[in-house]
């Protein structure tokens, strides 16, 4: 395999370690085109990986160069699918030893997924998925989304960088919870880093409604009360944001008084919305998007009138 990384140089952004964003109209449209290339890979994932509850076995993972879908089964071997934005390519390894990978550079929905099937075709792996993208207005078949095809390597490679930060975070508040929780996971349908805590009691059906989305999807992740809270480039807001949102939503969560000036209630989103820029901006990143991310469950789970003392999490291992 041609060894993308030989020649690339270093940002100079990368010695920030929570990195400056552009505006997100000036990379909107590298966004909205890697979205759709992370919905191909996601829904391979989700035909060929085991089900989990709440599409938990459909995500991927944050890694030291990108995104990686983790280990897929296929025919007694596993592959793992893996967007490198450090060196911007995607590349296919199997447990058997094989490997492929080709550029990540600006191409249409429509040359990535047929490049992707074909590279999956060398290693052995046949796969056939939903074509239509989900959770967005526009639903272009991904074979003849010729619409969607910008790629800027800085733009992506800090994104990553600032989803590296989040995921890191993210990973400490969850250690705090004893109840059930899931794992720190990107949604590629909404294209957002999210970790979620349930108290352990059904909730009210959920109305679903997600645009070009079967509504038993939102039933099914929506079926147990729960706090979420995560991080996403912006859409819909303008700006990159941290988010927490309980559902069902106590009586008074969004009046709750959380942490951080910057933070606010978003009427229309229904969330907590704290912008990444303050968190940047912050004396201590880290411990502002922690006591975002604490004052907000603090008032999902006062609201909801969660069992506290049997779920919050204070054991401390020896030697720590």
């Amino acid at each position: 395999m041609t060894d993308l990384r030989s020649d690339r140089s270093i940002p100079k952004h990368r010695a920030e370690v929570w990195p400056r964003l552009p505006a997100l109209a000036d990379w909107q449209k590298t966004l909205d085109t890697v979205h759709m290339w992370s919905q191909i890979v996601g829904k391979i994932r989700l035909e060929l990986a085991p089900w989990f509850n709440h599409s938990w076995g459909s995500t991927l993972y944050v890694t030291t160069r990108g995104l990686t879908t983790s280990p897929i089964p296929y025919e007694g071997r596993t592959f793992t699918i893996d967007f490198d934005f450090a060196s911007h390519a995607l590349a296919v390894h199997t447990s058997d030893g094989t490997e492929r990978a080709f550029a990540l550079r600006a191409m249409t929905v429509a040359a990535f997924y047929e490049r992707i099937m074909e590279t999956l075709g060398e290693l052995g792996i046949r796969v056939d998925i939903n074509p239509r993208p989900v959770e967005v207005e526009v639903a272009i078949p991904f074979a003849s989304n010729t619409t969607n095809a910008s790629y800027d390597a800085d733009a992506m490679h800090r994104f990553w960088q600032a989803l590296v930060q989040a995921d890191r975070v993210l990973k400490d508040f969850r250690a705090g919870y004893a109840g059930k929780g899931s794992p720190v996971h990107l949604f590629w349908g909404s294209f957002d880093l999210a970790v979620t805590r349930f108290s352990g009691r059904t909730a009210p059906k959920h109305p679903g409604g997600a645009p070009n989305c079967p509504d038993w999807v939102m039933e099914e992740a929506y079926s147990h009360e729960l706090y979420s809270a995560g991080f996403w480039a912006g859409p819909g807001l303008g700006e990159a944001a941290f988010y927490a949102y309980a559902y069902p939503a106590g009586e008074g969560f969004a009046q709750a008084r959380v942490e951080r000036e910057a933070a606010y209630y978003h009427q229309d989103l229904g969330e907590f919305v704290l912008p990444y820029e303050a968190v940047r901006t912050a004396d201590s990143p880290d411990d502002a998007l922690m006591a975002f991310l604490q004052s907000t469950y603090n008032a999902a789970a006062d609201a909801g009138h969660w069992d506290r003392a049997a779920l919050d999490y204070k054991f401390e291992p020896p030697g720590r």
